[in-house]
């Protein structure tokens, strides 16, 4: 898919790096695009089939966790309004019907291994988001408890993580342990699921939003682009994991002469192809559907 995704005749209210998003009166359709982001830059190649994956699996966990209200509707084209029915070749199993919602503004990280920023952090510091840890961890550590690390949700640049207080102040004293309690029910039980069928959710990042006085998850759950998927053949700590979600597309950035910002180089065809089969990997190991087309 093009950087651009738009239906003619049809509102669309918010564009982001990967998501478009559709007037439907109450509703919304997202629209997940094949648009690969690092360092917070689109890259210039799409993944292909990528925005499917991310529908598929979103959708999978929205109904998985039916206990905690979200924000999910229907990912069957059939059933959206009327106007996007013409539609119909570009949205199949890459769109959902949701409730409108009121974004929260804050990403609710959630960590259960030492990876990423939290390890460069534990290094300096040997803290997490203000938390003290242990002395002897080692990258890709399992860590003593599950984090709950929040950070601001930026619309330009970078999200920075946020103390407790900070978060509360955001979200309001009312909803914050709410929210907290939430995100950590869902990991345990997302990552408990996921290590069954061969993946280690190493941290992940929630959002919430609200319907009225309700208050819902939103967005994204548990994909490749919102997690840390490793195997867990072959996990071994003190080393960085290969992974299922785009840390392979970070790595050879890292390894190119960029300085992070815009534009992005471009990706080679063989780490296009190799990102494209680990998302696909993760969706058939998690639920057992494959891709129908790309």
């Amino acid at each position: 898919m093009s950087f651009e995704f738009n239906l003619p005749g049809i509102q669309k209210i918010g564009s982001g790096k990967v998501r478009e998003i559709f007037d439907a009166g109450d509703h919304a359709v997202i629209v997940s695009t094949d648009r690969i982001s690092a360092f917070d830059c689109i890259l210039p190649e799409p993944i292909p089939g990528k925005g499917i994956v991310l529908n598929q699996l979103s959708a999978y966990w929205f109904q998985k966790f039916s206990n905690t209200a979200n924000h999910f509707v229907s990912t069957a084209v059939e059933e959206f309004p009327k106007e996007f029915q013409s539609y119909s070749g570009e949205l199949a199993g890459r769109s959902m019907l949701v409730r409108k919602a009121r974004p929260l503004p804050v990403e609710c990280v959630v960590r259960g291994y030492l990876a990423g920023s939290a390890w460069k952090e534990y290094k300096a510091s040997g803290q997490v988001n203000g938390q003290a840890l242990p002395a002897g961890l080692r990258l890709a550590s399992r860590l003593p408890e599950v984090l709950f690390t929040p950070s601001t949700k930026a619309h330009t640049g970078h999200d920075e993580p946020i103390s407790w207080s900070q978060f509360a102040e955001l979200v309001g004293p009312r909803l914050a342990p709410q929210i907290r309690d939430i995100s950590l029910s869902l990991f345990t039980e997302g990552s408990d699921f996921a290590y069954g069928r061969g993946i280690i959710v190493a941290d992940t990042k929630f959002e919430f939003g609200t319907i009225g006085d309700q208050l819902v998850l939103i967005d994204e759950c548990l994909t490749p682009d919102s997690s840390r998927f490793w195997p867990v053949a072959g996990y071994e700590e003190g080393t960085n994991p290969p992974s299922f979600d785009k840390q392979f597309v970070r790595d050879y950035l890292e390894s190119v002469d960029w300085n992070k910002q815009p534009p992005a180089p471009h990706l080679p065809a063989e780490v296009v192809e190799k990102t494209a089969q680990k998302y696909q990997d993760a969706l058939v190991r998690l639920t057992g559907y494959r891709l129908a087309s790309r």
